[in-house]
């Protein structure tokens, strides 16, 4: 077993390295932010049983979601808008885990084993309370120094999907080859967390080197509307469909509310309260490979998403009461027709005996 080590930690080593490269960020000039959609609450609505994780939108059609301009994250100017159209983010909840579509337009465009010529999607989420959306949780450490102790307050939680190497319609994220980090090796659907765009790491690695502890929480599927197969496909069938075709990406993400993380480096969801959030897009434009730093985002600042308790609860409650009222009035009804019949009955009896001939009990 020991002679297999070397090979584990030269491909993780491999894996870590293309992390890193495909999070390349690079900012220039002066940042700033005029949020639009200040006043957008997202919503993850509680409707159990409702969605399977494959990448098909149709489960989603009754459920609310927002649309929002894609703008460049390092210059969110309308006029540099993502030209393919908006991104409309829907949200649920099971009680158990929280599920995400992310629904893009935008022509197919797939390069087999090029991340960076497919599309690319991410949600970012708060987990420090001084953590900024901007910067990515925005800790003023340099890569050498920054750490669980001196950027404690600043974490996000990143999750991170790029399709180059995963099927359409398959189930990407967590697996078992990769347990200990929050890496997918498969279709890199992976889980990271950071303090700011220099300092990000695979759940489970960090300046400290491993803690062997973090699993990846995420699983993921995608689809585009151009494909014509909805019986599945495989490896072998890449590119799937031509280039260029217009249509629609769909993105599903799930993960459980609150996670094994015992280490700031998973968010906690929790029913009824609100989380920070925001979901980022690249999109290799005119066939050119993205950066990493050239991605789209639904907003310049964190946009509040609530975990809505009771919903269909609520609903469920109003039918099983409207159920036990309408048996209570069929009943009330029911006895009314029988008091009534009773009635007739008794009174019909009476005047019967009044038309008999009227005897005088003779006394004794």
């Amino acid at each position: 077993m020991l002679m297999f080590r070397p090979f584990f930690l030269f491909l993780l080593a491999i894996h870590t390295l293309s992390f890193q490269l495909v999070y390349s960020h690079n900012e220039s000039g002066e940042w700033s932010c005029e949020s639009s959609d200040s006043g957008t609450h997202l919503v993850a609505e509680y409707r159990p049983g409702v969605v399977t994780i494959d990448g098909h939108p149709d489960e989603w059609k009754d459920i609310g979601g927002f649309d929002f301009p894609l703008l460049l994250a390092l210059d969110p100017h309308e006029d540099d808008a993502y030209k393919g159209g908006k991104m409309t983010v829907k949200a649920l909840h099971d009680g158990k885990d929280v599920v995400f579509l992310l629904q893009v337009d935008g022509e197919y465009a797939y390069s087999q084993g090029n991340n960076n010529k497919c599309p690319s999607a991410a949600l970012m989420f708060q987990i420090g309370e001084n953590a900024t959306y901007h910067n990515m949780g925005g800790c003023k450490e340099s890569p050498e120094s920054c750490t669980n102790k001196t950027c404690r307050g600043y974490e996000v939680d990143l999750m991170h999907f790029s399709i180059g190497t995963a099927i359409p319609g398959r189930l990407y994220g967590g697996n078992l080859v990769d347990v200990g980090t929050g890496g997918d090796r498969f279709g890199h659907l992976v889980d990271v967390y950071s303090w700011n765009p220099h300092c990000r790491y695979l759940d489970g690695l960090g300046p400290s080197g491993t803690n062997n502890t973090a699993q990846n929480d995420w699983k993921g599927a995608w689809w585009h509307s151009s494909f014509n197969v909805h019986s599945g496909f495989v490896d072998e069938d890449s590119p799937y469909a031509s280039n260029g075709k217009k249509g629609t990406y769909y993105f599903e993400f799930s993960r459980p509310l609150r996670t094994m993380d015992r280490f700031q480096q998973d968010a906690q969801f929790k029913i009824g309260d609100t989380s920070k959030f925001s979901a980022a897009f690249w999109y290799p434009e005119d066939g050119k490979p993205w950066h990493g730093s050239g991605h789209y985002t639904i907003s310049c600042d964190w946009l509040p998403l609530d975990f809505i308790s009771g919903g269909s609860t609520l609903t469920g409650t109003r039918t099983a009461t409207a159920s036990s009222w309408d048996a209570a009035v069929a009943f009330s009804l029911l006895f009314s027709v029988v008091a009534f019949c009773l009635s007739v009955y008794v009174v019909n009896r009476v005047s019967m005996r009044r038309d008999a001939p009227y005897t005088e009990m003779t006394r004794l």
